[in-house]
């Protein structure tokens, strides 16, 4: 009897040892599965205009063939300014409007966050450096356009760009998995223009009309 009474204590202790172990594997086991299953990153904080100006800067001086491919990887996963979603959303907008997609693009981010002065950050930031590669390539394109090394380097050059458009596509695609009528809308146009060979005018007239009818209706 002195024995048991002896040894209580020290199960109790035992036990309790053992419980704080199994709710600590518990709350580990929590945020390893949280963390699995996040497919979103957290955002970052909202850029300055210095930090505008210098995105797009970047992203101008390094989209060989085209800143559309990389603006996604920049925006997105690199400096986290948008979400998936967000970034696919405000694509759409600026393609329907006039004008070029990236300019729009610039322009749309500088204005979510910090108004007229971000947007005049993001384009000037966006055709500052390109402004002046591309007056310096003219003048080089001038005296060397009748090179083959010349003539191969923008061939391979516009190879890269294909695959950098193609790769963007798939990535802009991947949040509609999950939005059936907004895929469909996709392929619509997809059909229309790539297939069908209809002017992209008369096409975004007939589908953005019906995708905000659709969005509408399902926000109801």
């Amino acid at each position: 009897m002195i024995l048991d009474h002896k040894r209580a204590p020290k199960n109790r202790f035992a036990r309790r040892q053992f419980g704080a172990t199994l709710l600590s594997l518990n709350c580990k086991l929590l945020d390893m599965d949280q963390d699995l299953t996040s497919t979103e990153p957290s955002l970052a904080t909202p850029p300055t205009l210095r930090e505008i100006f210098g995105g797009f800067l970047g992203l101008g001086l390094i989209s060989f063939g085209g800143a559309l491919p990389l603006a996604r990887r920049a925006l997105v996963e690199q400096r986290r300014w948008l979400s998936a979603k967000e970034f696919t959303d405000l694509l759409g907008l600026c393609q329907f409007l006039p004008g070029g997609n990236v300019i729009n693009l610039s322009v749309a981010m500088g204005m979510r966050f910090r108004g007229v002065p971000g947007a005049l950050a993001g384009l000037l930031g966006l055709i500052a450096g390109p402004s002046l590669v591309v007056i310096g390539l003219g003048v080089l394109y001038e005296h060397t356009q009748n090179d083959p090394h010349v003539r191969h380097l923008f061939a391979g050059l516009a190879a890269a760009a294909a695959g950098l458009l193609i790769s963007m596509a798939v990535k802009i695609l991947l949040p509609l998995r999950h939005d059936p009528m907004a895929a469909l809308i996709a392929v619509l146009g997809f059909i229309a223009i790539a297939i069908m060979r209809l002017p992209l005018l008369p096409t975004m007239l007939v589908l953005t009309p019906l995708s905000i009818y659709i969005a509408s209706r399902r926000a109801r």
